[in-house]
């Protein structure tokens, strides 16, 4: 089946990261390592969020939203790897892979909406501090999450609306890890012009435009705001209280640029591969790597834990 062209497909065969069978173990470990500490961390920071009352403010709430998001994300991405090595299984139903699309494509959106979200934290906490906890109270950071969460979850009906619409695939063979839309959008023989118009329009405006438009501005008033700041040390701490979030999000917008709006001279296989590798085993890594160790309330937040652990035991 893989081979024909113009069939109708029940089930897809991943070709994985790499082809080469004495790349198959190091690849193996490698993904379980990153897997079982990105699951490690975020689940700390998470727990950590919850549990200890002096991170119960606004930052540190959208950091466990965004600890969710990737722990879901490394799940539903990196599964595929790991259960191909162990079971050797490197195939997935139709329904399952437009399932597989649809959730890592919520979990990009509500990253992307989270993020901006945090930003207008940011921006609250630096331009107007009087008026930070008046206007970010829990209520609202509630509402803020639970309307990113939404709208990620509504963006990407449409596209997943026209991929069961395609009738006909060149090959049932996905040159990926993962059931992503440009792969499985390049193996249709179906007319795509749907999709590419609802990609350039909601894509590429809704999800990625807008979030980083907002995201953008906000780091303006920011930026403004603490240069206006007479001291050297208050600018810096200002600063400081925002380097973690500006971090994440130049890596996040970085790797997914590179990963779906690159031009198609660019867009080879292997490194669309690598990006979006990138994208879903070392940013989710990264993110709560970034905030642990330049954070020094996550950081007092883990010794109390750990000196808890030692009363209780």
């Amino acid at each position: 089946m893989g081979q024909r062209n113009q069939t109708v497909v029940t089930f897809f065969i991943f070709q994985g990261i790499s082809d080469l069978p004495e790349l198959q173990i190091p690849i193996f470990f490698l993904v379980l390592f990153i897997y079982l500490f990105s699951l490690g961390i975020n689940s700390t920071i998470f727990l950590l969020v919850c549990l200890d009352h002096q991170l119960h403010t606004p930052m540190y709430f959208f950091l466990a939203n965004l600890s969710i998001l990737d722990m879901f994300s490394t799940t539903v991405t990196l599964h595929n790897i790991l259960v191909d090595f162990v079971v050797g299984d490197n195939t997935i139903s139709y329904g399952a892979c437009l399932s597989e699309m649809y959730i890592y494509g919520c979990l990009i959106c509500d990253e992307l909406l989270i993020l901006t979200a945090m930003s207008y934290d940011r921006y609250m906490a630096i331009c107007n501090p009087l008026q930070y906890h008046l206007v970010m109270n829990r209520k609202v950071c509630i509402l803020l999450a639970t309307v990113c969460w939404l709208l990620g979850i509504l963006e990407v009906i449409p596209y997943i609306v026209l991929l069961a619409g395609f009738t006909c695939y060149t090959s049932n063979v996905i040159n990926h890890f993962f059931c992503d839309l440009v792969p499985l959008v390049k193996l249709s023989c179906s007319d795509t012009t749907a999709m590419e118009i609802v990609c350039l329009a909601d894509g590429f405006v809704l999800i990625s435009f807008t979030p980083f438009m907002l995201t953008f501005i906000s780091y303006v008033f920011i930026i403004s705001s603490i240069f206006r700041i007479s001291s050297n040390i208050g600018r810096w701490k200002a600063f400081y209280t925002c380097s973690s979030h500006l971090t994440i999000v130049i890596l996040l917008y970085s790797s997914l640029f590179f990963q779906y709006l690159r031009p198609t001279s660019l867009n080879t296989t292997r490194s669309n591969k690598f990006f979006s590798l990138y994208n879903t085993a070392v940013l989710p890594l990264l993110n709560p790597l970034i905030y642990s160790f330049k954070n020094k309330d996550v950081k007092s937040a883990m010794k109390r834990s750990a000196h808890l652990l030692k009363v209780c035991m």
